[in-house]
């Protein structure tokens, strides 16, 4: 997957993520409203990992060195697990004391007027709705970019299988992004029209527990990927193809394959090979199978076959 639809798709949210917290910390200094507080610290949870995945990115470029022969393609995992973590405490958690702390100032009847006798009082409604339009612009940025990768596959294999990390994590927060606006949306304006703020603290909540709630995803899939996933089936076959493609090569008596960046595969092989004592004829057919897989798989950068004698 090439990272520039990746950088793209991240730089949109980026934009949109902070001119949304911007106006949503006005609007919640301007009434108090708690679903407002902690949207906004979401949008600034958000804004914090866009920027988190660019750096992430560019630090997965920098070249090979001696004690990192392969590399540093996983930096942008490990950006990705950080954002993670980002999203679960800064803004989930924070969410959820937040309406913690509103409902005890409820439940003790006194606090959390201000939304109701504001003279701003629909403000976070004309913010939200705003946010919704900006919000959906970067969402659709992320479907249109994603889907010039995803092919076939559903968008929960998507998530759950691409191997670069910035479009699932874009796709997943903006995704959150929109629900927990509906959630404040309805908590707030739920509120101005009965004069119970128990809904505005319900709203809080509901954007807590989905925060959670994508937080634990996206560090699910970024743990696998930490640890260590093959390369895709399509790939591992396309790569096996290439290996069997003369009939030099009589079989794969095993292969293993490791993504060790997003677009860096590492194939490791042993082949069976007729019996022979001209070391040109094995050298000829390895690197003949290595051109055969580079060019069904690109992203096979690093191969290691090791011909055999097959004894069954």
């Amino acid at each position: 997957m090439s990272t520039e639809g990746s950088t793209k798709a991240v730089i949109a949210a980026l934009l949109a993520n902070t001119g949304i917290a911007v106006t949503k910390f006005l609007a919640w200094i301007l009434t108090g409203a708690s679903s407002l507080l902690a949207e906004a610290i979401h949008s600034v949870a958000d804004a914090g990992n866009q920027g988190l995945l660019l750096i992430g990115s560019k630090r997965a470029s920098r070249e090979p060195t001696e004690q990192h022969p392969f590399g540093f393609g996983r930096e942008r995992y490990i950006y990705a697990f950080i954002v993670s973590i980002v999203l679960f405490s800064v803004g989930g958690l924070f969410a959820l004391y937040e309406a913690y702390h509103k409902y005890q100032e409820l439940a003790d009847d006194h606090g959390g007027e201000s939304l109701l006798t504001s003279q701003w009082k629909w403000v976070p409604i004309v913010v939200l709705l705003a946010a919704i339009v900006m919000e959906s612009f970067s969402f659709r940025t992320a479907i249109v970019e994603s889907n010039k990768t995803r092919g076939d596959a559903s968008w929960k294999e998507f998530i759950r299988r691409a191997k670069a990390p910035e479009l699932p994590v874009v796709l997943l927060e903006d995704l959150a992004a929109l629900l927990g606006l509906v959630f404040a949306l309805v908590g707030v304006g739920v509120s101005l029209i009965t004069g119970d703020l128990l809904w505005d603290v319900l709203g809080t909540t509901a954007i807590g527990l989905l925060l959670v709630v994508v937080a634990i995803t996206l560090a699910i899939e970024t743990k696998s990927l930490l640890l260590g996933e093959s390369a895709a089936p399509e790939a591992r076959a396309l790569i096996e193809q290439g290996i069997l493609g003369d009939d030099t090569v009589e079989r794969i008596i095993h292969m293993r394959t490791l993504h060790v960046g997003p677009e860096e595969i590492l194939v490791a092989a042993k082949i069976a090979v007729a019996p022979t004592e001209s070391a040109q004829v094995l050298s000829d057919t390895i690197n003949s199978a290595e051109e055969r897989v580079r060019a069904a798989v690109p992203a096979a950068m690093h191969i290691y076959i090791e011909p055999d004698i097959y004894r069954p």
